[in-house]
Formats: structure tokens, sequence, C-alpha cells
């Protein structure tokens, strides 16, 4: 697998990229080129073709969760790319009409504008998107630390509640010497994710992880999310996104972590 970030909130020294607080992962995998996430806005396409990487060759785009930095992007991604024959995967919940403090914070197509487009697959269960890469689907609260917090609200054929974010998910890469975990933003917990991971895969050997973690503060939850890696022992983080640098220190007191920014390359 080789994985190459087109967008998160750093860029890294010397490549002139564009950053924004997003996030656009693509990944190649036996040929299969896929993208996690669209980003926020047209960086990922301007990101892409600097590096250069062809958008028309991806056949398969992967939704972590549907917050707008998440999902945007699709609104100029079908500008510019023909979409007729290419697969998006998502959780059912992704496409729903999500808001904060009555803004809009969802992304800009539901599920009917999207079956237009594309081909749309909802799914809630693990589903294998290449040779050796899973979207995990519905993630279930696996630790007692990592309790599912509200952000804003789900709007849902006239009813509203809590938004749970029941629709965030991650990929999984399985190859001979173990699994790497691809996330989003983690809001569902980046140690149930793991965890579950670890299930779908029957696989206990974790080679690493990258994404948001959703951490923030210097809390019970952080210290217990520490204690998970060293317990695993997951040598490999890419800590980023939505992961404060506070709480990166925190975590490379204990485990030295890597930098993340567009431009990175990782092949496992």
């Amino acid at each position: 697998m080789k994985l190459t970030v087109l967008v998160d909130n750093n860029t890294l020294i010397d490549q002139y990229y564009c950053g924004e607080p997003a996030v656009c992962y693509y990944i190649e995998d036996n040929g299969v080129k896929l993208l996690l996430d669209v980003g926020y806005s047209d960086v990922f396409i301007k990101n892409a073709e600097a590096l250069p990487i062809d958008l028309n060759a991806v056949s398969t785009i992967a939704i972590s969760h549907g917050h707008d930095d998440h999902t945007r992007g699709l609104k100029y991604l079908c500008e510019k790319v023909d979409l007729s024959n290419t697969r998006i995967v998502a959780h059912p919940y992704a496409f729903k009409e999500k808001t904060f403090e009555n803004e809009s914070i969802g992304s800009p197509f539901t599920a009917k504008q999207l079956e237009k487009l594309c081909k749309l697959t909802l799914s809630k269960t693990p589903l294998k998107i290449s040779d050796n890469i899973t979207f995990l689907g519905e993630i279930p609260t696996l630790n007692d630390f990592e309790k599912r917090q509200p952000i804003g609200v789900l709007k849902d054929c006239g009813s509203e509640s809590d938004d749970l974010l029941m629709d965030d998910t991650a990929l999984v890469y399985k190859c001979d010497d173990g699994i790497f975990i691809i996330t989003g933003c983690s809001h569902s917990g980046i140690c149930n994710i793991i965890e579950y991971a670890k299930q779908v895969t029957a696989e206990e050997r974790i080679i690493g992880v990258i994404g948001g973690f959703h951490l923030f503060d210097i809390s019970p939850q952080l210290l217990s999310t520490i204690k998970y890696f060293e317990e695993n022992k997951i040598k490999e983080l890419y800590p980023c996104h939505c992961v404060s640098f506070k709480a990166k220190a925190e975590i490379n007191k204990h485990i030295s972590i890597h930098e993340v920014g567009v431009g990175l390359r990782i092949e496992i």
C-alpha cells in the first residue's frame, strides 16, 4: 500500500503544497486507486495536480464521516472529474443533514443527489474496497474510556436528534506484517476503531495508525489512549488533523510520533 497525504491542517517544510483544516488521503493498493475523504475545498485537487496524481484514475472514494471538512470537496471534484463510474462508500448517516448552532456542517450532497452522480454504496457493516483494504462501517464502543460525544444535530426524515457521529468510520489495510489503520477524525474513538479493526481482520499485530484522533486536552481519555497504544505495541503513529500540539507532545513522551503534512508519503 502507498498512501499520500493530499490534505491536512499542516504542510511540510520545503514542500510547496496547500493545507486546510481537513483530510484527504490518496491510497494505492495493488493497482487500485482510492481516496479517503475529499477535504473542505478544491485544495486536494490543486495538491494532486502539483504532486502529480491523476484523480481521474480514482475508482473508489471512502468517506470517514459526513462533516464538511471531509465531504465538501465533492462539489469541486464533480466539476473536474466524471464520477459516474466512481464508487463512493460511506455509512448510511454520512449524507444526512448535520448542523451545529443552526449552521450546516454536513455534506454538500444528499445520498439521493449522489446516486445520480456516482455509484453510491452505504454500509454499516465492513466492506472490502480493494484486495487488502476494508471499510469498517459502524464502529462499536469497545473501550469504557471512549464514549461517544454528540456534536451538533442530525436531521433525518423531519426529526432531529443529537448527532453522535454513528457514521464515523475508518479504513484498515491488512498485510503479512499486520494491520495499518487510516482514520478521518475518530469521533467514535481511536482505540475503539483499532480494536474493531483487529476483530474485523482477525489480526492482533498493528503496524501503525494515521489520521485524526480527536484529542485536544491532557485528559483521562488521552492517558488511557496512550496506555492502549503501548499495550498494543503500536510503533508507527501519525496523529494529525484534529489532534492538538499539546496532545501530540504528551503522546510523544511515551511513543515517538511522526510529523504529518501535505505531501507525506507512506509505503507499507
